[in-house]
């Protein structure tokens, strides 16, 4: 049986454009993701990245929403420990009775930042993150109009039952997610490493709730697929050298024999290797590189990162990968 498939959308700002186009960009790639049949899209919180027009995923959610019609739209996710549990049930609780049945809200506890953002601008607590299982409760409780706090309700919110998803990139996430009874979602698109034994320890010790009688596993993919094999094995030639660049360069200006030697640091490999789930080739190709990874990774459904060096390439891949997964 085929996984459900879905994309995330890291609303990137490419050089010489602006935030703004990335939006209008973000709600193109809805709209094309709607018509192609994918299932959800999600948009993830980021503060203080030049390149990731994402810091307010309800914003945007509202944004694309109104320009769609049927596709679930939700968090990849919100950075629970940053805000007040009670904020995001408003806000979430809106976007539910706007778009009734298309809202999900995906919940991590990183920062989404760096350090000096999260502790300076945020001004979030350093210990913010250890209440993050009470924090879900609280906003589960919200959602559900059993508040627990006497006489405070979430309105917009309150009834609405906006599903949850527990995010995460280690065992911490997992073992959260079985103990809740909630869906799980692994961030293998960028952090590769403890994916199979993430979902083992899910599974094995997965409780069932009133939520969620049997586990659900979400595993994100990069996908780099074009009409041909060799155009596809460019692109991601390309995307390495991007996400090198941005990540070793630090906004710092590189020449391409600079950026040469650091790909070949171990600097460098350990940022490729960030990308070690990916499916790359042709239509034929990619689908049966994600028939392994579902497999491999016990996965329900597949979140769907595309991976290119232009807008046109990511939107051909993404025709690419909906043709071959039917």
């Amino acid at each position: 049986m085929s996984p459900t498939l879905s994309l995330i959308d890291f609303c990137h700002i490419y050089p010489g454009e602006t935030a703004r186009d990335s939006m209008r960009r973000s709600v193109d790639m809805a709209q094309r993701a709607e018509r192609l049949g994918f299932h959800r899209i999600w948009y993830a919180e980021h503060h203080n990245m030049p390149h990731i027009a994402s810091s307010a995923p309800a914003v945007l959610i509202a944004h694309v929403g109104a320009h769609t019609e049927s596709i679930r739209l939700g968090s990849g996710g919100v950075m629970l420990p940053n805000h007040s549990p009670y904020v995001i049930a408003e806000q979430y609780g809106t976007l539910a009775e706007l778009y009734p049945d298309r809202i999900d809200l995906g919940l991590g506890r990183a920062p989404g930042t760096d350090q000096n953002t999260l502790g300076r601008a945020l001004r979030r607590s350093p210990n913010a993150a250890e209440h993050f299982p009470q924090d879900i409760m609280e906003l589960e409780g919200y959602l559900a109009g059993h508040s627990r706090i006497p006489g405070v309700d979430a309105i917009p919110g309150r009834g609405t039952n906006v599903p949850l998803y527990i995010l995460g990139s280690s065992l911490y996430g997992a073992s959260l997610a079985a103990q809740l009874g909630l869906p799980y979602a692994f961030a293998s698109h960028f952090a590769p490493t403890h994916l199979e034994q993430a979902v083992a320890t899910y599974r094995e010790n997965f409780r069932p709730s009133e939520k969620l009688a049997e586990p659900y596993v979400i595993a994100a993919v990069n996908v780099v697929a074009s009409d041909t094999t060799a155009d596809a094995l460019r692109q991601l030639e390309g995307i390495y050298r991007q996400r090198v660049r941005a990540m070793a360069g630090r906004g710092r200006p590189l020449s391409d024999d600079q950026l040469d030697r650091i790909i070949e640091s171990p600097q460098g490999r350990q940022i490729i290797d960030m990308l070690r789930y990916t499916a790359v080739g042709n239509g034929e190709q990619v689908r049966d590189y994600l028939d392994g990874f579902t497999r491999s990774a016990g996965a329900d459904e597949l979140m769907i990162s595309l991976q290119g060096t232009s807008t046109a390439e990511t939107n051909r891949s993404m025709e690419i990968l909906a043709a071959a997964s039917q």
